[in-house]
């Protein structure tokens, strides 16, 4: 994870708690673990867009 060790961590999730309160922090997580999946679905497709084009452009040759 690069930088961020363990006490950052506990300090994010602190602050986090503090800022948002226990209630609305599961609501947090679940949309952005949507939104982070999302995401991925959409890259995914682009990236195999790209390879069916190329695989097109090996066989018209």
């Amino acid at each position: 994870m690069g930088g961020i060790g363990p006490m950052s961590l506990i300090i994010i999730g602190v602050v986090a708690l503090l800022i948002f309160g226990p209630k609305k922090l599961p609501e947090l997580g679940k949309a952005f673990g949507s939104t982070l999946r999302e995401f991925k679905n959409a890259t995914k497709g682009l990236a195999d867009e790209d390879d069916d084009d190329k695989k097109k452009k090996e066989l018209d040759k």
